[in-house]
């Protein structure tokens, strides 16, 4: 289980948004649209078991199989994508386009294919969210 604390900043319903300190792997991160970050640190919504109001602090839990899933899919599966587009861009730059450079031809497959992993992890994980199994769970308030 992986185990964070922060502060609710908003209940709507059995959902409630808490803000939790940032960490240095978020400093830089290219998917910061994934997440709610503030410069107070990001927002996760969490299912709100223990009906916590708005300033208490929290312990939240996520089971680490979910968030070791979470982690290969925004990092790992765009690294694939752009990889696999690069290779192929630049076996069909130097098939079909051999007026042009291959290597750009390699750089635009690779970036496309990358914008589009992205835009598709993106609606996914919004699928995703709506389910329990994959939400971080209010544990208990912490005063």
């Amino acid at each position: 289980m992986v185990e964070e604390t922060g502060i609710v900043t908003k209940v709507d319903g059995n959902m409630a948004r808490v803000l939790v300190q940032k960490k240095s792997a978020c400093d830089g991160c290219s998917v910061e649209g994934a997440c709610k970050a503030t410069p107070e640190g990001m927002e996760i919504e969490a299912l709100n078991a223990v009906h916590a109001k708005v300033g208490q602090r929290v312990k939240i839990l996520m089971t680490a199989g979910e968030y070791l899933k979470g982690t290969m899919i925004v990092y790992g599966i765009p690294l694939i994508v752009f990889i696999a587009g690069a290779i192929f861009g630049k076996n069909i730059g130097e098939k079909h386009f051999t007026d042009m450079n291959s290597d750009l031809v390699a750089a635009i497959a690779g970036f496309t294919l990358l914008i589009l992993s992205l835009a598709g992890i993106r609606i996914w994980s919004k699928k995703m969210e709506s389910k329990a199994e994959h939400n971080p769970v209010i544990e208990e308030i912490i005063d």
